[in-house]
This record gives structure tokens, C-alpha cells and sequence, in this order.
């Protein structure tokens, strides 16, 4: 018999007192490692979370114990010529017995107006859930590129230079995307300029394993996609030159000019609030905290991400996110 729930279930954000054990946790009811969710929650105190939002999301409790979880990841946009606020919805759940004040208790963590939600991973399981919460898709596939090849069909006759972040480029470029290459580099990904004589061209890439074999990299920034269509020749060989052949792209279908295929229905990309364009995943949480994916793609790690699914499936939550 199901144990009542108990009097007094209440929501708060999160406070700096709850992250120990917040991450054992989400890592119990989601079934990864509770020092995964530890690296998230110490990235998300580093990051700079806009002031009157909050620094890592909201919790469920019930007297003192935690039932339920929400992560966000919150972060000032520097546009051209404006600035937006933008939430990528990470991890959450909601222990099975408090169901009844999940989807109020979701509602109410995505309330703030203005702000494009972002969600990036929803497991098929969710997808109902998201379109009732109002949620709806922006990028419904991805598109796989092989900018190497692109050298054999280059006849631009731009005076293109890639150079790493360690290099002032000589183009003009806007002080934000400079800011978002150091922090994005910190995180472990590869970040790079193409430059011309007129601007430098900012973009971030972050190591992702097709059909957990073969090395590849996600476009996680760059000012417009069609940049990466220009410099797809000079990036092609950069990446080469370290062993990247493969680069996926948010897409909603073939990209003209690309060497590649488009594959409808991987990664689809959901959003709520004003919509977000195509090339832009800087600040998500794969982004900023990628350990999990590495870990789990060793024999062991995958066998105990097994187990603890196992687990979790025996007393299942709700879950989002990863």
C-alpha cells in the first residue's frame, strides 16, 4: 500500500545549503551518478544567473525531505542589439508518491515572462507532457556534416584564418562573443574564430561520439548557421586536423551548401516563450557539464547506468532532461 502523502509539501527555489543533497537525490531517482549532478549544480553557482531569477531551479519538499526537482539554467543573452533571457530546462522529477503536484509544481518553475525555455533531450515519454505545457519544436532533426569534404567544392575567394581563442583576432567582434568562447573553452569545448579582413566569426563546438563510436563534434555557437556554410572548408580541415570528422547541426532539414544528411526526428529541439534560433546551445547543460556522456561511454560505466535504470524503473519518477 501506498504510503498518504504527508501535510505541508511546499515549493522553493534552491538554495546554496541544498546541493549535497540535491545531487544524491536526482542521482537516485534518475539513475546517474549523484557526482554528476554535483558537477552541475557547482557549474550552475559559477555561472552568472541573471538578478530576480533563480541560481539552480526549485525543489518539491515535504516537511524536510526532498520529493521533487527541478534544475534551470538561466543566462542573459547578449544579442546585437538587445539582450534576452533564456532557461535551459535540465534534470527534474517528482517522486511518485507526490505526482499529484507535479505538473503544478513544473507550471509554476517555468512562470517567468519574456524567457525562452529550452528543452534539448526530451525522451520520447515526455513529449506529451511538453506540448501541454506549451512547449512546441524548433528544430526537428539534426543535419550531420562532413565540412572536410566541403574543400573539394570551395571556390570562395574569402582570405579566411582560424585561429583559437588564445588569439586576438584583427576583424571586428563584439566583446560578448569573446566572454562566451573563455567560458564555453572552460567547460572543455573547442572554440575558435574565423576571421576575414572585415570581422572575426565566433564558434563553439563541444565532442559528441556518433553511435557511441565514432568522434565527432555538435555546433553549440555561432552567430548564424549560414557562417558555418561559408567557413565549412577552413572549420573542415581545422577539425580534421584533430581527428573530427563528423559535425552535427540543429536543423529542420537538409542545409544547402553542406556535404552531409539530414536526419528528421534525431535530438528534436522544444522551446517555450519567444522562439530561439537555429546554432545557438551555449550555456545548456550537456554544454556545461558533458562528464556523464564520457563516463558512461566506457564498458563498466554503461553496465552500472544499467543497473541504476534497473533500479529506477522498479520505482519510477517522473523524469526529464538527460
Amino acid at each position: 500500500m501506498s504510503p498518504p502523502i504527508r501535510q505541508g509539501v511546499r515549493s522553493r527555489e534552491i538554495g546554496d545549503g541544498d546541493v549535497p543533497s540535491l545531487a544524491e537525490f536526482l542521482g537516485r531517482s534518475l539513475g546517474y551518478p549523484g557526482a554528476y549532478y554535483a558537477q552541475i549544480l557547482d557549474r550552475l553557482a559559477k555561472h552568472p544567473t541573471p538578478a530576480g531569477f533563480p541560481k539552480y531551479g526549485y525543489l518539491l519538499e515535504s516537511g524536510n525531505t526532498i520529493v521533487g526537482a527541478i534544475l534551470l539554467i538561466f543566462t542573459k543573452m547578449q544579442l546585437t542589439d538587445a539582450c534576452a533571457i533564456r532557461c535551459h530546462v535540465t534534470a527534474w522529477c517528482v517522486e511518485p508518491h507526490y505526482r499529484p503536484f507535479g505538473t503544478l509544481f513544473y507550471s509554476k518553475a517555468l512562470n517567468h515572462k519574456g524567457v525562452t525555455y529550452l528543452n534539448i533531450s526530451a525522451r520520447a515519454s515526455a513529449l506529451p507532457f511538453l506540448g501541454l505545457q506549451g512547449f512546441s519544436k524548433y528544430a526537428s532533426g539534426q543535419f550531420v556534416a562532413l565540412p572536410a569534404l566541403n574543400l573539394a567544392f570551395d571556390s570562395s575567394e574569402d582570405k579566411v584564418e582560424v585561429v583559437g581563442i588564445d588569439t586576438i583576432p584583427t576583424g571586428h567582434f563584439d566583446s560578448f562573443e569573446q566572454d562566451l568562447l573563455l567560458n564555453h573553452a572552460k567547460y572543455g569545448c573547442l572554440c575558435l574564430w574565423c576571421t576575414t579582413p572585415e570581422r572575426a566569426y565566433p564558434f563553439v563546438f563541444h565532442a559528441r561520439y556518433f553511435k557511441g563510436l565514432i568522434p565527432g563534434v555538435q555546433l553549440v555557437y555561432c552567430r548564424d548557421v549560414e557562417d558555418f556554410v561559408r567557413f565549412a572548408a577552413p572549420i573542415g580541415s581545422f577539425l580534421a586536423a584533430r581527428g573530427k570528422f563528423f559535425v552535427r547541426i540543429d536543423a529542420n532539414g537538409p542545409i544547402p551548401g553542406l556535404v552531409g544528411r539530414y536526419f528528421e526526428g534525431m535530438e528534436a529541439r522544444y522551446y517555450k516563450g519567444p522562439k530561439p534560433r537555429l546554432g545557438d546551445l551555449a550555456y545548456t547543460q550537456p554544454v556545461m557539464a558533458p562528464s556523464l556522456r564520457r563516463k558512461d561511454s566506457t564498458f563498466f560505466g554503461a553496465i552500472d547506468l544499467f543497473l541504476e535504470r534497473s533500479r529506477r524503473r522498479r520505482g519510477a519518477t517522473d523524469y526529464n532532461g538527460l
